[in-house]
């Protein structure tokens, strides 16, 4: 079953593509490794986007489960009115379970097509299917710059590439850790997992890198390197999301019309004594034109005698 699903077909689809791009095992590789990022790629967008959406929903989850810690039931019913399903944080792990045949079947059929011994050979005319002549593609060509595909790398070139392209990948398809209310990261277990995982599976992989032949460590630094231009895509849409989000939930601000500017204060002169009560009750100005015109009379008057 192994044979038949997996090996079998990687074998003939890198023999295809080498045919077909010029007896270049290096452009197969490229091409292969485009191939299945484009199949991996609905479920690598679905994860990261899972991922994100959850980064963000932490502080809600945490005091959901702070707060209903004794109530398991009226906990879901929560988590449920927020959107977010427990089971979800599964689906990180789907991406690298798919990846992990991959990486074993790609494995196993460079060390097939590459084989240069008269027992390789027959295993490879075995595992070949009928509609590829395999006379005009032997002997497969195995170099490629200072490397021997079929071999590691004996520079460690390759191995610091693996490790610096999967650093960079993990680092842009992770969420930044936030901090709260008093600038300290707030605790969350899936956070710090995720952390840490930005560090083991560089390290990893790139000691892997020390013993694989050189095509298998190919294939990991030219995907990883798509998988760093997907990670800028998304956290630029994701940003970009979040943004319209907000601001359609801004409130619009009503524009309300000033009042009317007040009419001009119609200067009315006092005329007699008899305006006394009007005046004031009038305006300041009338109140002061009232005085002005009082404190004159009595100079007059005091004049006259």
């Amino acid at each position: 079953m192994w044979d038949t699903f997996i090996l079998n077909p990687m074998i003939n689809i890198l023999l295809l593509l080498y045919d077909f791009l010029g007896n270049n095992y290096v452009l197969a590789i490229a091409v292969f490794t485009i191939l299945i990022r484009l199949l991996t790629l609905p479920l690598n967008l679905r994860q990261q986007r899972s991922s994100m959406k959850m980064q963000e929903m932490q502080p809600q989850i945490q005091a959901i489960q702070k707060k209903y810690k004794d109530n398991p039931q009226k906990m879901q019913e929560e988590f449920q009115k927020i959107g977010y399903n427990p089971a979800d944080t599964l689906t990180g792990c789907l991406p690298l379970l798919i990846q992990m045949p991959i990486l074993i079947g790609l494995y196993r059929a460079i060390i097939y097509s590459l084989g240069a011994t008269p027992q390789a050979l027959f295993e490879l005319s075995q595992r070949v299917y009928g509609f590829i002549d395999l006379t005009n593609l032997l002997p497969i060509s195995n170099k490629f710059l200072w490397l021997n595909l079929a071999q590691p790398d004996p520079w460690f070139i390759l191995p610091v590439l693996v490790f610096a392209t999967m650093f960079l990948q993990q680092k842009l398809m992770t969420p930044a850790t936030k901090s709260n209310d008093k600038g300290k990261k707030q605790d969350d277990p899936t956070a710090a997992m995720t952390q840490s995982m930005q560090w083991t599976m560089p390290i990893m992989f790139g000691f892997f890198s020390l013993q694989f032949q050189s095509g298998l460590s190919i294939y990991f630094v030219l995907s990883n390197l798509i998988g760093i231009g997907q990670g800028y895509y998304m956290r630029h849409s994701m940003a970009q999301l979040k943004e319209e989000t907000l601001y359609k939930r801004k409130p619009v601000p009503v524009i309300v019309d000033s009042d009317p500017e007040p009419e001009p204060v119609v200067q009315k002169k006092i005329k007699s004594e008899d305006d006394l009560d009007v005046a004031m009750r009038g305006t300041e100005e009338e109140r002061k034109q009232y005085q002005s015109r009082k404190r004159t009379s009595k100079r007059k008057r005091q004049s006259r005698k």
